[in-house]
């Protein structure tokens, strides 16, 4: 059941008791009401599992607790996602805090533009609100193309109409870019934005650790490998456009990754981001010297050898 002017904020959360009440504590600091807070607590090991049943307790009309077992942020988001009751959502994880009068300004804008299906704003690093992290200071009216080259937000930067989170479709069980394929489906229904020009979040606020784990683990390359191939499938949903640069962008980061998995033995993700790079890039281009100097080398030495001598060459160009 959706209730209408509601903003429901979602926070996945592991082993992180004192950020999540400061988490919490910022979204509950808002000016904007209705408003409530679903913690998704990841399967923690700690104390942070009681911790919010405290707050539920506490705040028992704004705050509800789900316990799922720990599958990362999307399964926790996703989770949350389908317990929201909101008009709109907000996802928020537990080492970022909202700023205040984010609520007002965003969901102001949204009922302003109604052609909007996303509202945003200047988000802050660390604690720095003096400068705009990646390109939130900038105004900029459509998630697509733009997604397709960076995500240039952090999580709590953002403010969705409900409409868009479920249009956008469940979030990826993974632990890696998951956020990076959630907001290209986004981009890739036409979703307009609606830009509030003030500070309205802190991202990296104080933890170095994320909810994603261990970058050095093979499961680091295998999730990314997979997200790089759904957002490729949102390029084939709009219909690839080889003279947007956002897309070229796109196709030399698959080639690189594509070799990075080589390096670190995932083979059969390098050889299908080889052809993805290939196919995403425009006629002229899919058949250049690099690439087919790559799969010559590869085709050699194999995947993981070629990847490793292309990481080293690359070293070398620095």
């Amino acid at each position: 059941m959706r209730v209408d002017e509601l903003v429901s904020t979602i926070i996945p959360v592991y082993n992180r008791p004192r950020l999540l009440q400061e988490a919490v504590a910022s979204v509950l600091a808002q000016d904007y009401r209705p408003i409530e807070v679903l913690i998704v607590n990841d399967g923690s090991t700690d104390e942070t599992g009681q911790v919010a049943e405290a707050l539920a307790a506490r705040h028992p009309v704004a705050i509800r607790v789900l316990h799922v077992a720990n599958g990362g942020p999307g399964v926790a988001r996703e989770a949350g996602r389908l317990a929201a009751r909101g008009e709109f959502v907000q996802y928020l994880d537990s080492d970022d805090l909202l700023l205040p009068g984010k609520f007002t300004a965003q969901v102001s804008g949204l009922r302003a533009q109604p052609e909007c299906g996303v509202a945003y704003g200047k988000t802050g690093h660390g604690q720095d609100i003096a400068r705009a992290w990646k390109r939130t200071g900038e105004r900029i009216a459509a998630m697509w193309p733009s997604f397709l080259q960076e995500r240039w937000w952090d999580t709590s930067t953002p403010l969705y109409r409900r409409d868009v989170a479920d249009a956008a479709g469940p979030w990826e069980a993974l632990r890696h870019e998951e956020d990076w394929v959630y907001d290209c489906r986004a981009g890739a229904l036409g979703t307009r934005l609606c830009y509030v020009d003030q500070f309205v979040s802190l991202t990296g606020y104080t933890a170095p650790d994320r909810l994603s784990g261990n970058t050095a683990a093979p499961r680091y390359w295998r999730d990314r490998a997979v997200a790089h191939r759904l957002i490729w499938q949102c390029v084939q949903s709009v219909g690839p456009d080889f003279a947007q640069p956002e897309l070229r962008h796109f196709a030399r980061a698959l080639f690189l990754l594509a070799r990075q998995c080589g390096a670190a033995g995932q083979t059969m993700d390098a050889q299908a981001l080889f052809q993805i790079a290939r196919a995403a890039s425009p006629p002229p281009r899919r058949d250049g010297l690099d690439f087919r100097l790559y799969r010559v080398l590869a085709g050699l030495v194999g995947w993981k050898l070629a990847g490793r001598i292309a990481g080293a060459v690359d070293g070398l160009r620095r």
